[in-house]
């Protein structure tokens, strides 16, 4: 049946419901069924018609932030047409609907915000959280990603304009995976900003007041996860953006009580280790005799070192051993022993040696021969800390991972360079490719749409009940596994974004099976599980 034939809906108000528009590709047939006579001009498109009138239009737009707001408008009119854009050339529009460009869209929200799509969910709600989400117009919600705002990419705390975020993560979810747009649910729960400038902003579109915090932030947190229960009962929860002394708690506190994941540490950790695993293949080297060195010991830090740990011991190497060969830097330097005052998710990564104030001295004294920044410090892998890298190792790991790109440690271009093309990159934001002597290099992108949209599509499919750290194992080694010899070739240790479809299918694939295997699934196992997962998967069609 014709999505469209799904609605009693007619006139204006099917051309007002982006699920059910197709705009000038009504016949002429269905314009006399559905009351849309003189609503539309006399033209009947194809859909590649619309397709080239679209492309054109945005190729004519002089800024990214400009094709966000016009996609963002795209988006809210015609759901089939703006996923099948986005699908057709990821490559092209996945920075533009997402990173990097989804950074200046959060700051400007309160200017570019046209039309809800999402659920903003304020502190005077407290007590109607169940309300606020029966107000959302679809009954079987399967994910909602879900924001504070309080630590935007890089950018801080940007308050009730993060929800550019969860808006950005669900349609990946789709364009990458097909988990179906219309189960999906972008949510801002707005318990205030710090943000002074925010505060004084009159276009600002959140609560003016102060952060919600303590014993009040978690009650607010459990009567969201209550109300979630209650209101959506098959729903699972990507929690998105949350600052670092929150992100932690609160995954440990839902994991096991709803199916929930922390994308920032869990997604992050697992598109991380699927790099190294990809670079050690190309280089032909083992897990066991590489010396890791992290900049940054938040949440991303220590997720992507715990999880590298786990696999190192999946590969016999004994977890204590494991966790020697990590090493951390934060604002006070290496993190050693003899410190005071450490977080909890720092303690297991300290090391018994003196104080050591910065990263080029880290890297040295560490000989590390993989570097990854997790610290949002712009140009903080400076010339020296890659020439000490370049030292360590013949083809020294480098992994900027910081987002966006105003905030990357360093550039391709910068890496490429000061390691005469030796260095193994790759970023959080994309780089454009690097000419050196007539050689070209071509810098991978550790992005974690490698990982989450087929990882939530394998949740979709099997309704799993909880979702550990494993299955982020499991798509990590898939991940790696899928980079060819012609890409190695190339420099590339992540599949060529054109091809982040096939990625997630292969990662929902692995995915689906652990949970099968593990006893997680809450569905029958199929005969085929590659066919199982393909049916599910969402289509953009009229």
């Amino acid at each position: 049946m014709p999505i469209h034939d799904q609605t009693t809906k007619r006139g204006l108000d099917m051309l007002r419901d982006p699920r059910f528009n197709k705009g000038t590709a009504f016949t002429r047939e269905e314009r006399e069924k559905y009351g849309l006579m003189g609503l539309l001009p006399d033209m009947v498109s194809d859909v590649d018609m619309q397709i080239q009138r679209i492309e054109g239009h945005i190729k004519s737009l002089p800024r990214d932030i400009d094709r966000y707001v016009y996609f963002s408008d795209l988006q809210e009119r015609n759901e089939s047409l703006f996923y099948r854009i986005l699908m057709g050339n990821p490559e092209a529009y996945m920075p533009v609907v997402y990173t990097p460009t989804v950074g200046l869209a959060c700051q400007t929200f309160g200017r570019i915000y046209r039309r809800p799509k999402g659920l903003f969910i304020s502190i005077r709600h407290r007590g109607r959280i169940a309300d606020v989400l029966r107000n959302w117009p679809e009954e079987d919600v399967r994910w909602i990603c879900v924001t504070d705002g309080e630590r935007i990419l890089g950018l801080g705390d940007l308050g009730a304009q993060g929800m550019g975020i969860p808006v950005g993560k669900l349609a990946l979810y789709t364009a990458c995976a097909g988990v179906p747009p219309h189960m999906t649910l972008p949510v801002v729960l707005d318990v205030g900003t710090n943000n002074e400038e925010l505060l004084k902003d009159p276009f600002y579109i959140g609560v003016r007041e102060r952060r919600l915090t303590g014993d009040d932030y978690a009650s607010f947190i459990e009567e969201f996860v209550t109300a979630v229960e209650e209101v959506f009962p098959q729903c699972s929860v990507q929690w998105e953006d949350f600052a670092n002394p929150n992100a932690g708690p609160i995954l440990d506190r839902y994991r096991d009580r709803i199916p929930s994941f922390n994308d920032d540490i869990q997604g992050t950790a697992a598109v991380g280790v699927a790099g190294i695993l990809a670079a050690l293949r190309m280089k032909n080297e083992r897990l066991a005799d590489q010396t890791f060195l992290f900049f940054g010991a938040g949440s991303a830090g220590t997720g992507i070192a715990d999880l590298l740990c786990r696999v190192m011991e999946k590969d016999g190497i004994p977890l204590e051993d494991a966790r020697k060969k990590c090493w951390l830097v934060d604002s006070k330097g290496l993190v050693v022993s003899s410190r005071t005052e450490l977080a909890d998710t720092k303690l297991p990564f300290t090391h018994d040696h003196e104080e050591v104030g910065t990263l080029a001295e880290a890297a040295q004294v560490t000989r590390a021969t993989v570097l990854i920044g997790t610290s949002t410090i712009p140009k903080s892998f400076t010339f020296e800390v890659i020439e000490q890298m370049a030292a360590n190792s013949d083809r020294p790991i480098i992994f900027p991972f910081s987002n966006p790109t105003s905030k990357s440690e360093c550039s391709a271009e910068e890496a490429y360079t000061w390691t005469n093309g030796k260095a193994i990159f790759a970023s959080g934001s994309p780089f454009a490719s690097v000419d050196i002597d007539g050689v070209t290099y071509y810098p991978g992108q550790g992005n974690n749409v490698y990982i989450f949209p087929g990882l939530c599509l394998a949740v979709y499919v099997t309704k799993a009940s909880t979702i550990p750290d494993r299955a982020f194992a499991v798509a990590a080694r898939a991940l790696a596994a899928m980079v060819s010899d012609e890409q190695f070739a190339k420099g590339l240790i992540y599949p060529p974004m054109a091809n982040i479809r096939a990625a997630a299918l292969v990662v929902a694939n692995a995915v689906t099976e652990f949970f099968f295997n593990e006893g997680l699934a809450r569905v029958e196992r199929p005969a085929d599980i590659a066919a199982f997962v393909d049916a599910a998967v969402w289509q953009p069609e009229y």
